[in-house]
Formats: structure tokens, sequence, C-alpha cells
């Protein structure tokens, strides 16, 4: 079991990994070690996440998660797989702790009174920027 905070845990039975060939660094060995890793975890069976965690990791995740709730992510920058496996699981603790953080709530505010007097005088100068622009009216018949 992951800790990630007080009410959030990721239960490491729910994690898939599996090894494959990676592209990128590792010459000649690319060809002949998987040492790439594709760690799947199951965000719809965890019970370690509530509903709203769930919801938004499934927004951080994108095209990450899976129509059946499944969250892949694949490592491969570096060469050894045991380094790859670790990264890969920093990130995956790391995308639950950010939606484990609750989006912070906005508070309304109003313009202050100095700030819609700036505005309407803005406005006024504009106004009489565009009038001098027009025709005079002058009838010269």
């Amino acid at each position: 079991m992951i800790r990630i905070d007080a009410r959030t845990s990721i239960d490491e039975s729910l994690i898939e990994e599996s090894f494959v060939r990676a592209s990128g660094p590792g010459g000649q060995n690319v060809n002949k070690v998987s040492s790439a890793v594709q760690l799947r975890y199951n965000v719809a069976g965890s019970p370690g996440l509530d509903e709203g965690v769930r919801r938004r990791l499934a927004v951080l995740a994108g095209r990450r998660m899976t129509r059946d709730g499944w969250l892949v992510i694949i490592a491969q920058r570096f060469r050894t797989q045991e380094r790859n496996r670790a990264d890969a699981l920093e990130r995956l603790v790391e995308l639950v702790r950010q939606a484990a953080r609750p989006p912070a709530r906005r508070i309304a505010t109003k313009p202050t009174h100095a700030s819609r007097l700036r505005r309407l005088e803005g406005k006024k100068v504009r106004s009489s920027a565009k009038t001098l622009r027009g025709k005079l009216g002058l009838d010269f018949s």
C-alpha cells in the first residue's frame, strides 16, 4: 500500500507491470532487452481512491486512461528496466497526488469603486475621440 495522504492510497495489488522493448537510448542493447515498462493501474477498482479523486485523475490522465478505468503509463526514459520501473511508479504516485489535491475554490469579488471610475473615464475619452472623427454639422446649402 502506497500512502498519498490521509485518505488516499494506492493498492499495489492493482498495479500490473509488463516489460516491452524500448525506443530511444540503449544502442544495440535496445534490440535485445525489454527495458521499457508499461505500468497499468486499475483506477476504477481501487478502494483507496474516492470518487472525486477518480474524476480528477481521469481528467489529468487524459488519453492515458482507458474506457474501462485503467491508467496506462509507459516509461522508457532510461536504459535499465529497474530505473524505468521506478520512473513509472514515481509518475503514477505524482499523478495521484495531484488528483488528491482538491482544486481551490474561487472567491467571487467585485470591482473597486476606483476601478469603476477609471473604466467610465476611459469610456468617456474613447467616446469623445470617436465623436471628433465624425462629420462636422455644417450645412452650406
